[in-house]
């Protein structure tokens, strides 16, 4: 084992290094042949992976392979798992085809919590890599949730993981002028009409998402299709369309 980015001075937290950081753990894990590596956030409570081919692997699949793990030993409450609206399309597609509930919460590890103990539920989480095992603690435990990775895995690879398939996603940030210019653009005939089409369009294949950022006057478009292809087309005309609404 090796570990990288040890030597704290209480200044250099995330600096070029950990979650937010990760082109260096993807490099080290490539050059030295490891198995698994995985990166954590300043404050310890969110954790991505990387396989020994150095590819990213994000909250939505780690906590994929959690969800299947749990539920077939039986300790998955209500066979059901928390998410947000920003979790990849192919996540909501493994999870049904595996027997997993699935719910859904605006952006941000309070609602999945929230939500978590609303249902009795204790698998939660985001695509950042916020992950809550309430069958463990109260909140999101990098190193926990890195072993419960491992654990998940048992004698597999994580090069050879198969709880989800991602879809391509493209998301692309428009700015408004101020808060009220978004609300209006949100609100706008052509962009809701133009959100329909495109989802009609993906209709059991892939989605769309249009929404307002809650700390800044951005318009996020987001979208997820079978291909890079069809990703960036179906994103294009929807940030054109958003576009002239904030002009």
């Amino acid at each position: 084992m090796e570990v990288l980015a040890d030597d704290p001075d209480g200044r250099n937290i995330n600096d070029g290094c950990g979650s937010t950081h990760i082109d260096h753990l993807v490099e080290d894990v490539k050059h030295r042949g490891h198995d698994v590596g995985f990166a954590f956030d300043g404050d310890g409570d969110r954790v991505l992976a990387v396989d020994r081919e150095g590819t990213v692997v994000d909250g939505d699949e780690l906590i994929a392979l959690a969800a299947v793990h749990l539920r077939d030993r039986g300790m998955l409450p209500g066979d059901g798992v928390v998410v947000t609206v920003m979790t990849n399309f192919g996540f909501h597609t493994a999870m049904a085809t595996a027997g997993v509930n699935v719910a859904s919460t605006a952006v941000g590890d309070r609602y999945v919590l929230d939500e978590l103990r609303r249902r009795g539920w204790a698998l939660g989480g985001e695509q950042s890599g916020h992950i809550i095992d309430l069958g463990f603690g109260p909140s999101g435990d990098g190193i926990a949730s890195a072993l419960l990775t491992l654990e998940a895995l048992g004698d597999r690879d994580l090069r050879d993981r198969d709880a989800m398939e991602k879809l391509p996603q493209r998301l692309v940030n428009i700015r408004a002028g101020d808060r009220e210019m978004l609300a209006a653009a949100m609100e706008a005939a052509p962009v809701r009409e133009a959100i329909e089409r495109e989802q009609s369009r993906l209709n059991g294949r892939g989605r769309v998402l249009v929404r307002p950022s809650g700390t800044e006057p951005l318009i996020r478009v987001m979208v997820e299709a079978p291909s890079d292809h069809e990703t960036d087309e179906v994103c294009g005309r929807l940030v054109s369309v958003v576009q002239e609404t904030v002009k």
